[in-house]
């Protein structure tokens, strides 16, 4: 139950070999042996994409690859992070002085996003300190979410070693919070399915309030991952948080044009729920008030009555002032189109018809079409594996996450999967004109997994 917190397991370690491996690792990095261990999956998106920060409702499912970090409190307040990975260098901070860089994406400030947001939740200030050793088999910058894994499972790390209590959907909505630190203006859908995932099952997550129902996938059917060997890391780059930005200023034009409160109005739902009208209406609506050429900030101005300064400082992020461009009637498209969607999926999951894995292939084909054309956050890379996918017996693919590099998703009939996975494998991975790292290829169908954990030493 999502009111309750994470489950306790209490496990022998010498059974799973990744977790002796962890604490042998730990053993030798820090002399001693962890108390407990904590481990947050990563997820795919089956659709929905860039709505959660619109305050609309996403599907995704947890997958089996994770964050695992093997804990040991100590009696000084020094915070020391190392990770199995080389590439990732050890890092060590005061726990009562945590500053979070949001000019530099390094991994161990994810670390501490999930801590801080636990210590300033429960107004903290006299910490204990920790070792801490992290490994992650979630492919870095794919869309599967391993950034916000490490912020989920630093939360639960945090809130064990205090020994404090939370709901599922409390660590959600703090790590959700949390993650801001480092500067991703994300909406929950990730930090949600990482807590509230429960294995057997995808999950449609709705917000304000946050909640989760689950949606029984078709049985006949496969979901494919594959990697695109594009990374796209949405805390280095700034498309994400114009996109944000670009939603937020769509929403207050709607708004403003059907004389609401546009100041109060930050999100797309918000216009919808306001009106009391359908996602269709919304669709009509959004012809009618927007233009398809692009706004600028002058436009955007003069249609809301306000100054420049103004839309700089009260309305956009730090990080977006200096946009020049905002294509509002595109993305708010996309948007209530996905959020449809959305519906939709669920709906044909819960009536089964006998062309099911049809019909949600073609929901997941559009949905693909319209982030590269409406919400512009596909790349070429992406769009040829789609098109590779669909060709060798994918029912529907589309690229997952945030986009511009990162992974596809696709539905594949279970019969075809053999093939497929061959397929797939030789026309994208092993053309000779693509100098692909081996480590960056990954195409594997996936099942939907359980959600956070923290693992006790029986």
């Amino acid at each position: 139950m999502a009111t309750e917190g994470p489950a306790t397991r209490r496990v022998q370690v010498a059974e799973y070999p990744r977790l002796l491996k962890l604490k042998e690792m730990f053993n030798s990095k820090f002399g001693s042996i962890p108390k407990f261990y904590v481990r947050a999956p990563g997820r795919v998106n089956i659709i929905g994409e860039h709505i959660d920060y619109c305050g609309y409702s996403v599907l995704p499912m947890a997958v089996e690859q994770d964050m695992l970090i093997a804990v040991e409190p100590v009696k000084t307040h020094t915070l020391q992070l190392a990770n199995t990975n080389p590439l990732y260098p050890d890092f060590s901070t005061s726990a009562n002085n945590v500053q979070i860089d949001k000019t530099k994406p390094l991994w161990h400030n994810y670390f501490l996003c999930g801590f801080k947001g636990i210590q300033e939740h429960f107004g903290l200030s006299d910490l204990t300190g920790m070792n801490c050793l992290v490994d992650g088999n979630i492919p870095p910058s794919s869309g599967l979410s391993s950034s916000s894994a490490l912020v989920c499972c630093a939360g639960l790390v945090t809130l064990t070693v205090l020994g404090m209590n939370l709901s599922k959907v409390e660590l959600a909505e703090i790590c959700t919070k949390s993650e801001r630190y480092i500067g991703t203006e994300g909406g929950g859908m990730d930090q949600s399915i990482s807590f509230l995932a429960e294995e057997g099952t995808a999950k449609l997550i709705e917000f304000s309030p946050l909640r989760a129902t689950d949606v029984k996938l078709p049985s006949g059917a496969v979901f494919v991952i594959a990697h695109s060997c594009v990374e796209m890391n949405k805390a280095a780059t700034s498309h994400f948080n114009i996109r944000v930005m670009e939603c937020r200023l769509a929403a207050k034009l709607l708004a403003k044009s059907k004389s609401l409160p546009w100041d109060k109005v930050l999100r797309l739902e918000e216009v919808q729920a306001r009106l009391r009208v359908s996602l269709e209406e919304m669709l009509l609506i959004t012809e009618d008030a927007l233009h398809p050429e692009p706004y600028s900030p002058e436009e955007v101005c003069s249609c809301l009555g306000i100054s420049l300064q103004e839309l700089r400082t009260q309305i956009l992020s730090p990080n977006t002032q200096d946009v020049l461009i905002f294509k509002l009637y595109q993305r708010a498209k996309h948007v209530y189109s996905e959020a449809a969607r959305v519906l939709q999926f669920k709906k044909i999951c819960e009536e089964a018809p006998d062309n099911m894995v049809q019909l949600l292939g073609e929901l997941m084909n559009q949905s693909h079409v319209s982030c590269r054309d409406m919400y512009e956050c596909s790349c070429p890379e992406l769009d040829q594996l789609v098109d590779i996918c669909r060709k060798f017996g994918a029912q529907g693919s589309r690229l997952t996450g945030a986009g511009w590099g990162g992974c596809t998703v696709s539905i594949v009939p279970a019969d075809k999967l053999p093939s497929f996975l061959a397929n797939v494998h030789e026309a994208y991975y092993q053309r000779s004109d693509r100098s692909l790292a081996p480590e960056k290829q990954s195409l594997f169908a996936t099942k939907p997994g359980g959600g956070a954990l923290v693992f006790l030493e029986a």
